[in-house]
């Protein structure tokens, strides 16, 4: 039942019953429940983002993301080590296995170079810990990419050790005369004063005085490329390609024992001293390339002399004397 409310009128001295209007009703009514409504979707935004009221849901949503945070730590350490043990690994390369084989190292700018795309990493862009799964992944593809380099210059590596019998074999590591047969070095690498015109210049190789008739030997493994005459000055000569960017030639040769396409071992008997060609008496020029490019013989010496007798050759080679061609 309503409750009825009066209020008092001072002119009749009386008590009269307060009558309400239905469309007054109707507003307070209204009101009411805008005001309720207002209330319960300030109490719901409230609860939803109050951790004290978080369902059961929620609460396996949280376990799960902050397992995923501790399992993304744990991978970067061991990503740590795996990048100490990948920077070993490269050092070691670079600095002790291309270096005994002779080959170039591998720049970091090849080595740690990322991937360029810019597109690559796009979808995992716009989630509440995409910065930790973004530069976790980069950090696994940088990995990858770094092994996949060393794993390809390993098996480089490898392939070189595997020829390196073959290597030691081809190098030119002995002189082209035998020290017994000869009767001294006339003249060294460098520059030298022409025989003919007496000016200085350079000289490629190394002159070999001995008798005409004394044998030139293969100073390594290889395949003679020419047994001919036909370049200019070198007389009678035989160039010999060893393989590994390995090339020496043998000029002012009396005459040939071998022919272009023959396999020759180091110690071969090729052809014999002479003075043929652009020359001033009996001797063998000899000369040895690397790659294209001419080099100083005496390095190679190191297959059938003693330090002493090194020593001596370098005393003699070194002297700027005269050259015979």
């Amino acid at each position: 039942m309503a409750k009825v409310k009066y209020y008092y009128d001072s002119e009749n001295l009386a008590y009269t019953k307060i009558k309400t209007r239905k469309r007054a009703k109707l507003v307070y009514a209204l009101l009411f429940l805008l005001a309720s409504a207002l209330f319960g979707f300030l109490v719901f935004i409230l609860l939803i983002n109050t951790p004290y009221f978080e369902t059961p849901k929620d609460r396996l949503q949280t376990r799960e993301i902050e397992n995923l945070k501790l399992q993304y730590s744990i991978l970067n350490k061991k990503m740590d080590e795996i990048d100490d043990v990948a920077e070993a690994l490269e050092d070691r390369d670079n600095n002790i296995y291309r270096v005994y084989f002779n080959k170039s190292e591998i720049p970091d700018s090849i080595r740690k170079a990322g991937f360029k795309d810019p597109k690559r990493y796009k979808n995992l862009e716009g989630y509440n810990n995409s910065q930790l799964v973004l530069n976790t992944t980069k950090r696994i593809d940088r990995i990858s990419k770094e092994l996949a380099i060393q794993s390809k210059s390993l098996d480089e590596i490898l392939k070189l050790a595997s020829t390196k019998e073959n290597l030691l074999l081809a190098i030119p590591a002995i002189q082209p005369v035998r020290n017994e047969n000869l009767k001294r070095m006339a003249s060294g690498f460098g520059y030298r004063t022409d025989p003919f015109t007496k000016v200085r210049k350079m000289h490629n190789g190394m002159d070999f005085t001995a008798n005409t008739g004394t044998p030139v030997y293969a100073t390594g493994d290889g395949v003679v490329d020419r047994a001919d005459a036909a370049a200019s000055g070198f007389g009678n000569h035989v160039v010999i390609r060893h393989g590994f960017g390995y090339e020496s030639l043998y000029a002012h040769l009396s005459k040939y024992n071998c022919r272009p396409g023959q396999h020759v071992k180091r110690g071969d008997v090729i052809g014999y001293v002479g003075s043929t060609g652009r020359s001033e008496g009996p001797h063998c020029h000899y000369e040895v390339h690397k790659d294209g490019k001419v080099v100083n013989p005496l390095n190679f010496y190191y297959g059938n002399i003693s330090a002493a007798e090194y020593v001596a050759i370098s005393h003699l080679a070194n002297q700027e004397n005269q050259s015979l061609d």
